[in-house]
């Protein structure tokens, strides 16, 4: 029997009674409204057999049934990143959204429970429980989304992931940012440490930016590597100096960091991905899923390009540049000369048309690497000729597994 899919937890509702006609006799019920694509009702279409006919001699001839709701059934490779052929066109049905996949559902309630605890003095520190944006810029379509996990929805906790997009200059020199970020687990202010670095990392960009433009659109990959390596450490070096200004463990008061940097010419098709900490990157090419993360346990002439090519091997002129750990000078930001306690990560990708990229924290890096009916389901939802809409895009982000219940934050990039 194939695993079940979940379609929320709807609960039927009670019609009202039966009114009386004229005579005061109860008026049989009307049948239920009809949907312009839908057959006829089961009391319109069978007779009602005759004294001695059976109801099967009274039935009409076999007409044209009504569909079975479609199911994902699980591929057989354990691998949910490289599961399975090239699927089929789904169906339509298929674009009615889930609630859940897997065989059961989730621990947590599907909605927001309890608000996180506000102080009268401090309600600029106050997290909204989602956040979404979106935009389309030279041949891209951008989706973004921060939402809260089950578990915090559940405890009344903050949202520890942020979320930060941005537009730096005009016309064909723009360059658009994506950064998110997540909160160390079980630390007072996690979700301000995300935020503070999300905004840092931005001005650093934003003061940068036509010479970051520049470097992508002339493809100088060692430039951006170090220079963007440089902005990280400043702006992670920052928040390590806030937290020792205001008494706070450093160590504690820390965060992931995953950018992405977009330009607006439409010429111009490489993608920078950039950041320290877990997570996930992914690409949709062809009908499936390659995990393109750069691996932290390869060294950089080692270093794995989605599922075992080298920098110099991918297909198509995709040529990655990697960093791991490379050390840089100690900035004026930092109150120590530790070094740094994640390696930096680094991979410029040429985009193709119809590719889809996805960069997410790990809430959602997680699922889709452990679960192979997510993978299917978003496969099929995202390989449509367009983008989704933001509405769209919001209930394809938090479809839910069981066992998974952090944050989600997730920023998809479709390539016209």
């Amino acid at each position: 029997m194939p695993p079940r899919v979940g379609t929320g937890s709807g609960r039927p509702g009670t019609g009202p009674g039966a009114p009386a006609d004229d005579r005061g006799t109860p008026a049989p019920p009307s049948p239920p409204p009809l949907r312009p694509d839908a057959p006829p009702t089961a009391a319109a279409d069978k007779p009602v057999p005759a004294p001695g006919q059976s109801r099967a001699d009274a039935a009409p001839a076999p007409g044209p049934s009504r569909p079975e709701p479609p199911s994902i059934s699980r591929p057989a490779p354990p691998d949910a990143l490289s599961a399975a052929p090239v699927e089929q066109a789904p169906p339509a049905d298929f674009a009615i959204p889930v609630d859940y996949v897997g065989t059961r559902p989730p621990t947590y309630d599907a909605e927001p429970t309890a608000l996180p605890l506000a102080e009268p003095d401090a309600l600029g520190d106050l997290v909204p429980d989602t956040v979404l944006d979106g935009a389309r810029y030279g041949a891209c379509t951008v989706r973004a989304v921060s939402l809260r996990g089950d578990s915090a929805r559940y405890r009344g906790e903050p949202r520890r992931d942020a979320l930060l997009t941005a537009r730096f200059g005009a016309g064909e020199q723009a360059l658009v940012l994506v950064a998110m970020a997540t909160g160390a687990r079980a630390t007072p202010g996690a979700h301000r440490a995300a935020s503070e670095v999300c905004q840092w990392i931005a001005q650093a960009v934003g003061r940068s930016h036509g010479r970051l433009a520049e470097d992508i659109r002339a493809a100088r990959r060692g430039d951006l590597k170090s220079g963007l390596h440089r902005l990280t450490d400043r702006s992670l070096g920052r928040l390590r100096a806030g937290a020792v200004e205001q008494g706070i463990d450093p160590e504690g008061y820390t965060a992931t960091l995953r950018c992405l940097l977009l330009p607006a010419d439409p010429r111009c098709r490489t993608r920078v991905f950039f950041g320290v900490g877990a997570g996930g990157l992914f690409r949709l090419r062809d009908g499936e899923w390659q995990d393109i993360e750069p691996r932290v346990s390869e060294t950089a002439g080692d270093a794995v390009a989605g599922f075992g090519a080298r920098p110099g091997e991918t297909q198509d002129g995709d040529r990655l540049t990697m960093d791991f750990g490379i050390g840089t000078p100690p900035s004026p930001y930092e109150p120590d000369p530790q070094p740094p306690r994640e390696p930096f990560r680094f991979r410029a990708s040429v985009a193709r048309p119809g590719d889809t990229f996805l960069m997410c924290t790990g809430g959602l890096a997680e699922p889709l690497r452990g679960e192979t009916e997510l993978c299917a389901y978003l496969k099929r939802r995202w390989s449509g000729p367009h983008p989704p809409g933001l509405a769209s895009f919001l209930a394809d982000t938090q479809v839910r597994v069981k066992g998974y219940a952090d944050d989600r934050t997730a920023a998809a990039v479709w390539e016209a």
